[in-house]
């Protein structure tokens, strides 16, 4: 491992750099439009986890968004290999971005923009830490209101965090780690990069409107079924969420995660739940052994 990379590889225009100097056109849309889409796949102990998954959805909203790029998704795979080799991770965020592009001069139609790709990879990247969630784990439920999938389909991965980072100065404003936002009808949505379970008579229940179908949320559901472990997927009212007997949330950026404090009322009894003891064990097992877990060859890829 070149040791320029330690913190990080980004790749922009056809090369590899350290990500400290990674820069993009400041007149790119992606920047002053947030008119882009992207994923976050993540390796652990040196292997991608359902690397094939995250690059099919971020077609999918590429092709959503009317984007294209002039790469496979072979070749997307290879940019994204090479990016975590080079780095030497072996825990690592792996971050793949479609942008409009930069506009031509004096003229505002984005069916004229060349889209742009850039991708990098930098260290794992925690919601709340091992140690958070060992210890003391709050969320509250915000007034901020998550934007509709009338206005864009939530299923796109998205730039449009305004909502959600309200939603973060909110939760600290409040003495908590993290929030759930609300849909125009009053209901649960999601937070800042998680999706969020309710654990009620040993039944699970996640929200399934106005949210991203996030690839860690889809793991629970798939671990769940194989476990006979019932889960619904529907409207969930705030006064639900705080009568739960655990909650979760669910995020590539640290797996499952308890609440163990919502609105400042402890949520059972302040402690990790069973049931999302186990989703939590059987998830990071999967992780080690899954088929679609795909190993980075550091010494190939790096060369």
């Amino acid at each position: 491992m070149n040791d320029k990379y330690k913190n990080g590889v980004a790749y922009i225009d056809d090369a590899y750099i350290a990500l400290a100097e990674a820069k993009i056109p400041i007149l790119d849309r992606g920047f002053v439009r947030s008119d882009a889409t992207y994923d976050v796949a993540h390796v652990w102990n040196g292997s991608f986890f359902r690397l094939d998954d995250h690059i099919e959805r971020f077609y999918w909203s590429m092709d959503q968004l009317r984007m294209s790029l002039p790469y496979s998704k072979a070749e997307i795979k290879n940019i994204l290999t090479k990016c975590v080799a080079l780095s030497g991770l072996k825990n690592a965020y792996v971050q793949m971005t479609c942008t409009r592009g930069v506009p031509t001069l004096g003229n505002r139609d984005p069916r004229l923009c060349k889209n742009r790709f850039y991708a990098f990879a930098q260290p794992f990247v925690w919601i709340a830490t091992p140690d958070q969630q060992d210890s003391h784990f709050s969320m509250v439920i915000s007034n901020v209101e998550r934007i509709s999938s009338n206005s864009i389909d939530t299923r796109i991965k998205n730039f449009h965090w305004l909502d959600l980072t309200m939603g973060i100065l909110d939760a600290y404003d409040q003495g908590a780690l993290v929030s759930a936002l609300l849909d125009g009808q009053g209901n649960i949505t999601e937070g800042a990069g998680f999706n969020i379970f309710s654990v009620k008579n040993n039944t699970l229940i996640t929200p399934d409107k106005n949210i991203f179908e996030g690839m860690t949320r889809r793991t629970i559901i798939e671990i769940a079924e194989k476990i006979s472990l019932p889960c619904e997927t529907r409207s969930l009212s705030p006064e639900e969420l705080r009568n739960s007997d655990e909650i979760f949330i669910t995020s590539t950026a640290g797996g499952v995660m308890p609440i163990t404090e919502l609105d400042h009322q402890p949520i059972n009894n302040g402690e990790t739940g069973g049931i999302t003891k186990k989703l939590r064990t059987l998830y990071w097992e999967r992780l080690e052994s899954d088929p679609k877990c795909i190993p980075v060859d550091y010494e190939k890829e790096s060369v």
